[in-house]
Parts: structure tokens; sequence; C-alpha cells
């Protein structure tokens, strides 16, 4: 069965952008850009709501450094304001519910399935249970005054067991996780 990776970038107080900085708050460095050139998820199809897709579509017509490689991967946006065609090559239209989709092709397709921002969808597809991997890269800052995008608010109790970690640069954080929905607190149910 196809999984499903939820991916998100991360300040340590859980914002996934701030006002005024840089894409990756600056802190880049060449292990994380080498690793995100090797991932193994790069035959993934990757998911977008239509928020993160405008803005990712519009820094690749940009020229944004990292966006040539998502230019060839395969997409799905789900969207029921955006309308056909897309200016994004390989990428396709849903405008159905996305977690009734994406039951759906884990269901009965081939391909394994990442999000790539798109804090409502990831929210969404949490709550259904159909996530497989919840993977964050946490970079060594603290946007309180400027942060946006605040990633978590909304999520349901999620238990998380760890199953991956690294370090990157000397400064950014790698956690993998299985995540377990959780009815109330652990040892309550």
């Amino acid at each position: 069965m196809p999984e499903l990776l939820i991916d998100f970038i991360t300040s340590l107080d859980g914002y996934g952008a701030a006002e005024g900085w840089p894409g990756w708050w600056g802190l880049e460095g060449p292990e994380y850009l080498t690793w995100l050139g090797e991932q193994p998820e790069r035959d993934y199809t990757v998911l977008f709501g239509a928020k993160t897709y405008r803005l990712m579509s519009e820094f690749a017509a940009q020229g944004e450094p990292g966006t040539d490689v998502l230019a060839g991967m395969p997409k799905i946006v789900f969207s029921t304001t955006l309308t056909e065609p897309l200016s994004w090559p390989n990428t396709r239209l849903v405008s159905t519910d996305p977690v009734a989709a994406v039951r759906e092709m884990k269901s009965t397709g081939t391909e394994s399935m990442r999000t790539l921002g798109s804090l409502t969808l990831c929210r969404s597809l949490l709550k259904a249970g159909l996530v497989d991997r919840f993977r964050v890269v946490v970079f060594p800052v603290i946007t309180g005054s400027t942060g946006s995008d605040r990633i978590y608010d909304g999520y349901p109790d999620v238990a998380l067991e760890l199953t991956a970690s690294r370090t990157f640069d000397g400064r950014s954080q790698l956690l993998e996780y299985v995540p377990r929905v959780l009815d109330g607190p652990p040892g309550t149910s």
C-alpha cells in the first residue's frame, strides 16, 4: 500500500515562515541541501493545498532554487478555487474532498505521496488517520515576534514514535515519526 508522508520545516517555536526572514531562515547549510537532493521520496507524488501551490508555483516561475526539481515531480493540488490549465508542469487538479481522494489513492493506487507545506491539508489528513510518517526539520531559530503560519494550531492530540533523527550542519534537526492520533491523553482511554 502506498504511504503518505507529511513533511514540514519549522522554527523551534513551530512556525513555518517568518516575516522578513529568508527561506529556511537563512540556515540551509551544505549537509541539508545535499540531503534534500538525495531524498528517496523524490518519486513520491507531492500533495498541495491551493495556497501552498500558488506560492510554490510562483517561486518556480521566478526561478527560486530548488523549485526546478519540483517541476519534474508529479503533483496534485486540492482546490475548489483553482482552474485548469495549471501553470506548473506535471500538476493535476483535484476539486473533490482531499481526505476521500487520498484515502482512495492509498487503497487503490501504487504511488506513495508526500506533502509540502499545506497546513490545512496536512491537518485534515492526519485527523483522518491517513498519515504513515510525519517528518519535520527544525531550524534553530525562535520567531516569536515575526513568525507566521503556526504549523500545529488546530491539530488533534497525536502520539509520535521516533523512527529516525539526524543533525544537519551542526544546527538543524530532522525528526521522523510514526503518528498516532489520540482520543485523549495517553493512559486515559
